[in-house]
């Protein structure tokens, strides 16, 4: 590497990724907490963190045996996009850099800021930065948001390959060497590392040490992780394989120079963040590139415990997502969230050409070859949207379950909004009622119960199990054969 990180001082706070929590006083609380508010992450213990820390290498055996040839191995310039980052987490990134990746391979790590406002990022980030090597700081004259802000910074990068990162990051010893690997043995794929979470409030870095989750999506085009599908498990020779991904999540890749601008480099229609990463997974795959995940290659992530500034875009880039690259099966989309139809995405006939340019696939061929095991809804004309009560009929159905665990609710009735989500349901073919806007779940009724909970539906081409079968009647009622029961309401 280009900098050598001090010996480790195992008594030090966070040394080897270990969680550390402080013994404060009622200020020292007061000052931790208003910190917390305002960076979503524990910036006062991040500050008591040494900047060079050492984190534990948990890699698989064969990752840290690999041998690799530097000379044949292309260069790389790293991108830090940055809009008002703490000044621990931010320099801890650069370091983590520095210090992890051999210098032949970093051509330099170019900074941008977005047009941050707080002081230290002014002069005092100059003068700190002014004596690392291979380092540019890159200011934006206008709030330009991630997308548009990673390009200025690519438009600045000599390096053949770009590595992008998010700005509270920590890489781990050997994260380089196999992206670039990958993308020497071939330049139309896009890697990205195995994403470790670093803990916002206590960072502890939890190295994932099994098989590494890969990205999918669900219908209302919002990123989610799961467990890599049997016939890619079956496709790859050895566990260090780099894992086929259908999405990325899209903080962290590496990307040939060349290749990235023959895609189209981003959407710069988007803006601040939010559905690029979805935009740019299907433009890979569609267009002849393939998007992977390298298990040998892992960077740790801070995940703030809420989004630190506003997202406001999000429909409108996922909008313009589905508009370029989804095709028919836009209208899934558009059905789980209404107000997306309202929304104005701008112009896209310049995306829709490079599309046609690159002669690029259809949403069909990606969903048959890519992510074959993503369940299609059918959303039969007049069987999807909300489900109104005929009795209370300012009321609709509605399924609110706790984040980690899908199931573990009951339906209920409440207020109708119209915005999809909650109150979204699809009535299949097979007697189904699916709540499906984010995984595939079906009302059942419980044996001796009565009351309406949710199953995980079984797979596509499984048998259907009678306690989750329902007839629509003619007037109106919603009946359960298995339990011989009608829906109703009270309150």
């Amino acid at each position: 590497p280009l900098y050598k990180k001090p010996p480790a001082d195992s008594h030090a706070l966070g040394e080897w990724g270990k969680a550390s929590k402080l013994q404060l006083s009622e200020g020292e609380l007061k000052q931790q907490e208003e910190l917390i508010e305002r960076y979503a992450i524990n910036i006062y213990l991040s500050d008591r963190i040494s900047l060079h820390r050492h984190i534990e290498d948990k890699r698989m055996y064969e990752c840290k045996s690999r041998k690799f040839d530097y000379r044949r191995l292309p260069t790389t310039s790293v991108i830090i996009a940055f809009y008002n980052e703490a000044w621990s987490t931010l320099l801890r990134t650069i370091h983590s850099v520095l210090e992890t990746s051999p210098a032949v391979l970093l051509k330099e790590i170019i900074l941008v800021d977005d047009l941050s406002d707080r002081v230290y990022l002014k002069t005092q980030l100059e003068t700190y930065i002014s004596n690392l090597d291979r380092v540019r700081l890159i200011r934006t004259n206008k709030r330009e948001g991630l997308v548009r802000a990673r390009l200025i910074g690519a438009t600045f990068a000599t390096g053949d390959v770009l590595t992008f990162l998010d700005c509270h990051c920590e890489c781990n010893s050997g994260w380089l060497e196999p992206l670039l690997e990958r993308i020497s043995k071939d330049e139309t794929t896009v890697v990205c590392p195995v994403i470790d979470t670093i803990d916002w409030n206590t960072f502890e870095f939890y190295m994932q040490t099994g098989e590494p989750m890969i990205g999918g999506f669900d219908w209302r085009l919002t990123f989610q992780w799961h467990s890599v599908p049997k016939h890619e498990r079956d496709r790859r020779k050895s566990r260090i394989d780099p894992i086929r991904s259908p999405t990325m999540a899209g903080g962290l890749f590496a990307v040939s120079k060349k290749y990235f601008q023959y895609l189209g480099t981003y959407d710069t229609g988007m803006e601040v963040w939010g559905g690029e990463n979805l935009e740019l997974s299907f433009r890979v795959w569609q267009c002849g590139g393939k998007l992977e995940i390298h298990p040998c290659s892992h960077v740790g992530h801070v995940f703030p415990k809420r989004a630190p500034y506003a997202r406001p875009n999000f429909l409108q880039n996922t909008a313009r997502a589905a508009e370029v690259w989804m095709d028919e099966y836009k209208e899934h989309f558009y059905n789980r969230n209404p107000p997306a139809r309202k929304e104005a995405y701008g112009d896209i006939s310049e995306r829709k050409l490079l599309r046609e340019r690159l002669k690029c696939q259809s949403f069909d061929w990606y969903l048959k070859n890519v992510f074959s095991n993503l369940h299609v809804p059918e959303d039969r004309p007049g069987w999807h949207g909300a489900v109104r009560s005929m009795g209370i009929s300012s009321e609709c159905l509605d399924y609110n379950s706790p984040d980690n665990n899908p199931t573990g609710a009951n339906l209920s009735l409440f207020g109708c909004h119209g915005q999809g989500g909650n109150q979204f349901f699809e009535y299949t073919s097979n007697k189904e009622i699916r709540f499906n806007s984010v995984t595939e779940l079906c009302a059942e009724v419980p044996e001796q119960k009565k009351y309406v909970g949710m199953q995980n539906c079984p797979k596509d081409g499984f048998p259907i199990p009678a306690n989750i079968i329902w007839h629509f009647k003619e007037d109106g009622t919603i009946f359960h054969p298995h339990s011989g029961l009608c829906l109703s309401a009270f309150r």
